[in-house]
């Protein structure tokens, strides 16, 4: 399943753009945003088929596509978004209005990006664009979440997360081992 959502910055002297954002429900891995002057079906097309792009879904065969979870925004909710996604085999799902907690790891995401992005004043869409790339890959790549074992979401979201916790787990055996070793050594002589 992905989740999607917009949230919005003010540009100096722009006006307002708005982050259209895929997440991947079950890593919460970023799997494509776009930075966009408006919050039509179009924009939300766009990043999907970004999305769909980056995870190859795009060009192979596939029994079942990753399934939409979004709010109930006029862009989500239109005809033009609906056949979209019937077009490309996927299936749409809606929270409950006025119950953001049912997209809450894409809210969550832009708590945590927001935190860090809205402590800078933007006088170009190019700087946001920048700010917005740097943090999505510190966010994938770097940024350990608790709710994931403290992996990252690119860990998880590429298969490699139970392999790392397996080498955390035998170093901290060995670690262990060496500190009652270390232990037994002074008490001993």
């Amino acid at each position: 399943m992905w989740q999607t959502d917009f949230t919005y910055f003010k540009i100096i002297g722009w006006g307002w753009y708005y982050l259209s954002t895929v997440l991947d429900d079950y890593s919460r891995f970023i799997v494509s945003w776009r930075l966009c002057t408006s919050m039509s079906a179009h924009d939300v097309s766009d990043t999907l088929d970004d999305a769909l792009s980056f995870t190859g879904l795009d060009a192979v065969k596939v029994e079942h596509k990753p399934r939409l979870l979004s709010d109930n925004g006029p862009c989500y909710i239109s005809g033009e978004l609906a056949d979209y996604l019937e077009g490309n085999g996927m299936t749409h799902t809606r929270g409950r209005p006025y119950h953001p907690q049912t997209q809450g790891k894409i809210e969550r995401w832009h708590r945590s990006m927001k935190n860090q992005i809205l402590l800078n004043h933007y006088y170009l869409p190019s700087e946001l664009q920048e700010h917005l790339q740097r943090f999505v890959s510190y966010y994938n790549h770097e940024r350990y979440h608790e709710s994931l074992n403290n992996l990252t979401p690119a860990d998880v979201f590429y298969g490699r997360g139970q392999e790392i916790l397996e080498q955390r787990e035998m170093i901290k055996q060995n670690t262990l081992a060496m500190r009652r070793q270390i232990h037994y050594d002074r008490h001993v002589n």
